[in-house]
């Protein structure tokens, strides 16, 4: 008798491949979903859908590489997830908030940051360190579509916070705009967190800071999402003196003898 052959949707071999890309396409239906609630005038929420795009976003390309499941497929996903999620929703959140009543300079304006998101992507995309230069790793070029579109959202933000310091945001909405834009694809060196390794002592204060700052976004999510914004903005000139050190520090020595005669 023939043995039943069980149905499989994907091999053995390629299960681990599903967890990450899920996570990826999960990020990409609430980058649209913020879409459509800022449509609705629902901010709050479309802001939160955008925060939780990019905590997946976080999660998706460390759990591939902890579970062994990284492609070139969940590669191409996430930089195409990336663009929805971070340089279309979040500046099409701030279009039917503030942008639209600019005109054409808002609509223009929402068009420059989805382009320089886009180009920022396929930069990053093609950017590759050799064994010699492994310590770039540990910085971006520019700032990252998830963290551009988290901090272009920052006037809303401090809306929706109960904070009162009398500052008319929404008149610095462009000018920000435009500003993260273009530190996207600048070369400006930004932290980058994923080959930072902590030590098995430090680990109990890194989950109890992870702890702090999952309940300071439970009650307190803007208030929380704006003090982190503003903290990731003033590390970017300690990120650049720390660039340059290193640079300095692994640049080839050249002796005297590499030298030409020209005498």
């Amino acid at each position: 008798m023939e043995q039943n052959k069980k149905f499989k949707l994907v091999t053995s071999k390629k299960t681990r491949y599903l967890l990450p890309n899920i996570l990826t396409l999960g990020g990409v239906c609430l980058g649209i979903s913020s879409i459509k609630f800022s449509i609705d005038g629902n901010f709050s929420l479309a802001v939160t859908l955008i925060l939780f795009a990019a905590i997946l976003d976080a999660l998706d390309g460390r759990i591939a590489r902890l579970i062994k499941g990284t492609s070139e497929f969940g590669k191409e996903l996430d930089s195409l997830t990336d663009f929805v999620s971070f340089g279309i929703a979040p500046v099409f959140i701030l279009y039917f908030w503030e942008l639209n009543s600019y005109g054409k300079l808002g609509w223009a304006i929402t068009l420059i940051y989805s382009v320089c998101c886009v180009l920022r992507l396929a930069r990053f995309n093609l950017t590759k360190n050799d064994n010699q230069q492994e310590w770039k790793n540990n910085f971006f070029e520019g700032i990252p579509s998830p963290a551009g579109g988290l901090l272009i959202l920052m006037p809303i933000i401090y809306e929706l916070t109960d904070l009162n310091f009398n500052l008319k945001v929404r008149d610095f909405t462009p000018f920000l705009t435009i500003f993260i834009a273009l530190l996207m694809v600048s070369k400006i060196p930004t932290p980058s967190l994923k080959k930072i390794t902590i030590s098995s002592k430090t680990t109990i204060f890194l989950l109890l800071a992870v702890g702090v700052i999952f309940i300071s976004l439970l009650f307190y999510t803007f208030e929380t999402l704006l003090i982190f914004s503003l903290i990731y903005l003033l590390s970017i000139p300690i990120s650049i003196l720390i660039f340059k050190n290193q640079q300095k520090k692994h640049m080839p020595k050249i002796s005297d003898e590499d030298h030409e005669d020209i005498l």
